[in-house]
């Protein structure tokens, strides 16, 4: 067996959507032909891409290499599809780009300028995820950074598209000398006598999301406040005015503390959408790429984030104390 495009397609596939059953479905196989497909893959390629939990499809650490160089290939097989096509090298390209709230955008941007210089980006700034989608559809913009929640999927016509970038754990900003700041993880329901400031409504599922989150920990937060502007946020936080649920990505400020809520009890799905008609599939996967990579370095650049990934999947230690040997890879 020989490593073709359909290969790497599947590996991304199975990459962006978390499971075998909604790859397949989205790539027209059976779900028992493409766990086969996996299996040979991973056989060939000699070592596990993926970790099968109850939560689904997780790379392992060699996986991601893998699917991150096999979006490069494909980014390049479709640039050399077009160019058969045309006869002419690509011609320089203008994608209207709008971004909810998130610090990927900067580097993404960056990143993009370097890699794909005939590419050519203009950025809007949307508050809502719902107002993103209604701004696509009218195709007043070409592709937009947006999001979505657990159990909340977002909804859109036919003539858009979606691909998952990242689905992240929400965390709690809180003043740096609040009596849970001494934890790992701050219980939700520790919090439930704070001053909150909540965002508004996004159109596809938030602020609902933290409220019944709140409710399945037992209270309805007394005072709430509707704030979103990120820097002022930050600075009222450090002042003891309150507390906010918070992208892991975000960098605190001096006296501003983040922390991972314990049990994880809300989450967050960060989206690629584009209109079908308009944007190119390179372009899609160009744009999808830089943005998983981007994600990724700036959760690595993340202490905060870093500290929940070891506690997450670290092993437990035996009841003698001393430390088990990790296991290896999935094969």
């Amino acid at each position: 067996m020989e490593l073709e495009l359909r290969h790497l397609r599947v590996l991304c596939a199975i990459a962006d959507l978390g499971g075998v059953g909604r790859a397949a479905a989205a790539l027209g196989y059976t779900q028992p032909a493409m766990s086969t497909q996996l299996r040979r893959i991973e056989g060939m390629l000699g070592e596990g891409v993926f970790l099968r939990s109850s939560a689904g499809m997780e790379l392992t650490a060699y996986g991601a290499q893998v699917v991150g160089q096999a979006r490069e290939i494909l980014v390049l097989a479709d640039d050399l599809t077009r160019l058969r096509r045309s006869g002419t090298p690509a011609a320089a390209r203008r994608l209207r780009l709008g971004a909810i709230n998130t610090p990927v955008v900067p580097v993404l941007l960056d990143s993009l300028r370097d890699a794909f210089p005939d590419l050519f980006v203009s950025v809007s700034s949307v508050y809502a995820t719902g107002e993103l989608l209604s701004l696509l559809e009218a195709g007043e913009l070409d592709a937009g950074l947006g999001c979505d929640y657990p159990g909340l999927p977002v909804q859109h016509s036919p003539k858009l598209d979606h691909r998952a970038i990242r689905t992240v754990p929400v965390f709690v900003a809180t003043p740096a000398g609040h009596p849970l700041g001494h934890r790992l993880e701050i219980p939700l329901e520790g919090l439930s006598e704070e001053t909150w400031f909540v965002s508004s409504d996004d159109g596809v599922g938030w602020p609902g999301a933290f409220y019944d989150a709140c409710q399945a920990a037992g209270f309805t937060p007394a005072v709430t406040h509707e704030f979103h502007v990120l820097d002022q946020l930050q600075s009222m936080i450090a002042k003891g005015l309150g507390v906010t649920a918070v992208q892991p990505t975000v960098c605190p400020v001096e006296g501003v503390l983040i922390r991972p809520l314990a049990g994880d009890p809300l989450w967050q799905r960060h989206l690629l959408l584009w209109r079908r008609d308009l944007v190119d599939a390179s372009v899609v996967e160009a744009v999808h790429h830089h943005a998983v990579r981007t994600h990724c370095q700036l959760l690595a650049q993340a202490p905060h984030f870093q500290k929940w990934v070891t506690r997450t999947y670290a092993p437990p230690r035996p009841a003698d104390g001393t430390r088990r040997t990790p296991p290896g890879p999935v094969r």
